[in-house]
């Protein structure tokens, strides 16, 4: 892979970074991506980021992998207590995180700044192998939610749009959605620290936006108009109780005549992206490459 290197750009009031993973062979095409982290959490160096710019530039595809400024840390206490085991991080590793982060702010700036993001993208697309027509957006869970409310700035500018939409477990409604009795039997398996309930979404939410003023669903697209959306790629982890608002939203644009493709990947649980190496990462990052160079 050629090396990697991080531009700094500006929107909403607050400097914030690019990594750009230049393709080795490009293809023309070009993916603007975002991490999640419960809108409060993430880094450039989590494999949800890094993973998917290193693998998808092999492929001929340059990542922009968006280090967007986080939300405050108030709604900390909606996920409920740390994680325990071997994996779970510890005390001194999470206040490392948190002070690294750098400051911090809530809906609109990250939204704003993956707008800018892209838009740089598309000025910059002869410098990054990819025409201004071939330039993707897309996330996982928080990121998915920042890239969906991008699109719709975007749509309602009435500039360049994303060729194609990628999303990944994405949280996109406020609030949780009703899970039908098929994932309600299912999610009776998951460990309770991997759901998401009413109440860790709502605090989660209220967080990134505490008055829930969201009219043109730009914090949270779910609900909202979709009319004039790029093709979707949807990509839902089945014991996730998030499938319930990926599912619903697939549904809206198909309704709303959007070029749509689903996806369930069975036996994953929500945040697999950060599993490298886990079947279901190998299957979702073949089908975004697939998406994105429009095989």
């Amino acid at each position: 892979m050629s090396d990697t290197y991080d531009v700094t750009l500006e929107a909403g009031g607050f400097d914030f970074r690019v990594r750009v993973y230049p393709a080795d062979t490009p293809n023309g095409s070009a993916l603007v991506w975002l991490h999640g982290g419960a809108f409060m959490f993430g880094t450039l160096d989590m494999p949800e980021a890094d993973q998917v710019g290193r693998r998808l530039s092999a492929l001929g595809t340059t990542v922009i992998s968006v280090d967007y400024t986080l939300a405050p840390l108030d709604g900390l206490s909606a996920l409920g207590p740390p994680p325990e085991g071997a994996d779970a991080p510890s005390p001194e590793q999470m206040r490392a995180e948190i002070e690294a982060a750098g400051p911090r702010s809530r809906f609109p700036v990250a939204s704003l700044q993956t707008v800018a993001a892209f838009d740089w993208a598309v000025e910059n697309a002869a410098q990054l192998g990819a025409l201004p027509t071939r330039i993707a957006l897309g996330g996982a869970s928080a990121g998915g939610n920042l890239s969906t409310g991008a699109t719709m700035r975007l749509r309602d500018r009435g500039t360049s749009m994303p060729s194609v939409l990628a999303l990944v477990y994405p949280s996109l409604h406020d609030g949780i959605v009703p899970a039908n009795a098929e994932l309600t039997e299912l999610l009776k398996g998951v460990p309770a620290l991997r759901i998401f309930t009413p109440d860790s979404r709502d605090g989660i939410n209220r967080n990134y936006l505490p008055d829930g003023d969201d009219p043109h669903g730009y914090a949270f697209p779910g609900g909202h108009d979709v009319a004039g959306f790029p093709p979707v790629l949807m990509v839902n982890a089945e014991l996730d109780s998030l499938r319930a608002s990926g599912e619903a939203f697939a549904s809206e644009m198909a309704l709303a005549s959007v070029d749509v493709h689903v996806v369930r990947q069975r036996g994953a649980m929500h945040g697999y992206l950060n599993e490298i190496g886990h079947p279901a990462s190998e299957r979702t990052l073949t089908l975004i490459g697939n998406a994105v160079a429009g095989r």
